[in-house]
């Protein structure tokens, strides 16, 4: 996930600053995704111990931030630069925003469920919960980074003409 994210500022840093804002904001989810699930560097020391709830109710903040900075902002952002400059940009921004809807819904339920849970209602299928979400998270990153790049596509192709 992190190596992903890494490329993709490389690829589109400081080409728009919502797409810089959104990229920091999913490097700061994708660190706290790899805390919450003890991957390395963030072992776990203790054992099959759960998170912390205030470790669990941060990872669902930045998640909700994530997703509303998508929705509210870049995504509006793409697919009116998409309705712009083709007929086929706006046909992959169609075709993407329904696979990254079940992300979305996928996120919204772990942080209904998690958001405010405390330690007698802690889920113990917390970790199992926690790896599905980090697939889905994978498979949106993926989604996204298409429609960054159509945009960066069009928003580069606009400066240089």
């Amino acid at each position: 996930m992190y190596t992903r994210l890494e490329s993709a500022q490389q690829k589109w840093g400081g080409s728009l600053t919502a797409i810089d804002n959104w990229l920091d904001e999913r490097q700061r989810l994708i660190v706290r995704y790899c805390e919450l699930a003890a991957l390395p560097p963030f072992d776990k020391k203790s054992g099959n111990s759960l998170p912390d709830l205030a470790d669990i109710q941060h990872f669902c903040q930045l998640l909700m931030d994530y997703l509303s900075a998508g929705h509210f902002e870049v995504y509006e952002q793409i697919v009116s630069q998409c309705a712009v400059n083709g007929h086929d940009s706006r046909k992959l921004a169609d075709a993407l925003y329904p696979k990254i809807a079940k992300s979305t819904d996928m996120a919204l339920e772990f942080n209904d469920k998690y958001a405010e849970a405390d330690g007698q209602t802690l889920s113990k299928n917390f970790d199992r919960d926690l790896s599905i979400l980090g697939q889905a998270l994978v498979e949106r990153f993926d989604f996204e980074d298409e429609l960054i790049q159509t945009l960066h596509n069009k928003h580069s192709n606009a400066v240089s003409a």
